[in-house]
């Protein structure tokens, strides 16, 4: 049986503050199996606003570097010991052109917070995660790529580039993870009303272009209860089924060739 957001009994989301995180957070805490749901962000003024609905806020900038995060994945392991799902949704985009003045230590800071800082959280809640998954309970790792990461979009190139990485890492994590009862759901959105696009001034224009983050989040959870590997929709769905898709089949091949010539 497909693994299921139906059967999670704790979720963490990041990014739980804005966006998509915030309407995924909410959607799930309203299912019928009434999961807990422990809303990560670092907005203060916005974590009230969970509160009222019934989340858990956590106060926590995913920007944090490894001993901190560290420290917090303990805490909340400690404090919520039946954590068994992760939704990470936290990410930044920025415009970068290099043909211009181009700035490192934004882009650095860019790729840690959309790549690095949840390959971090990941490694750091898996032994939890797998002592949970042999109990018997099943567990999710749903991370929140992008249609960009299969066509990049070359205005936002370093963003693009994070989110292939982070698809790249669910394709590899879900084939090593096949033999545990741990899920890896991708989650992919198109363009998504949202907050992301507001610090390069380009809000009003892709307006009219995007998805309701309303229509999306129904969307999206629909794929949660099936338990789809990729949760896809609009133009992200039309490209992960005509280029990334094919590839799966393959990596698992892959993965099944070095086993045999490791042994």
């Amino acid at each position: 049986m497909a693994p299921s957001i139906n059967s999670s009994k704790c979720v963490l989301v990041t990014g739980a503050t804005s966006g998509i995180g915030r309407a995924l957070a909410l959607a799930i805490a309203a299912l019928p199996s009434h999961p807990k749901v422990i809303g990560v962000g670092r907005r203060k003024d916005r974590l009230a606003g969970l509160k009222e609905a019934g989340i858990d806020a956590q106060e926590f900038d995913i920007s944090a570097d490894r001993a901190v995060t560290k420290s917090f994945v303990e805490g909340m392991i400690q404090k919520y010991p039946e954590i068994d799902t992760l939704v990470l949704s936290a990410g930044v985009q920025r415009e970068i052109h290099f043909k211009k003045r181009v700035d490192l230590d934004a882009i650095a800071t860019e790729m840690h917070i959309n790549y690095f800082s949840i390959l971090t959280m990941i490694s750091y809640f898996m032994p939890h995660l797998l002592k949970i998954a042999a109990s018997g309970q099943p567990c999710i790792v749903a991370p929140v790529t992008s249609g960009l990461a299969y066509i990049p979009a070359p205005w936002i190139a370093n963003y693009s580039a994070s989110k292939a990485a982070l698809h790249s890492l669910c394709s590899s994590l879900r084939v090593q993870l096949e033999d545990t009862n741990i899920s890896v759901i991708e989650i992919s959105p198109p363009l998504v009303e949202s907050e992301l696009h507001d610090a390069e001034g380009t809000t009003e224009t892709l307006s009219k272009l995007w998805m309701p983050l309303d229509e999306y989040t129904k969307e999206t959870m629909k794929g949660l209860q099936k338990g789809d590997n990729v949760v896809c929709s609009g133009m992200a769905k039309i490209a992960y089924e005509k280029f990334e898709q094919p590839k799966e089949e393959m990596i698992s091949e892959l993965a099944k060739h070095a086993a045999t010539h490791s042994k």
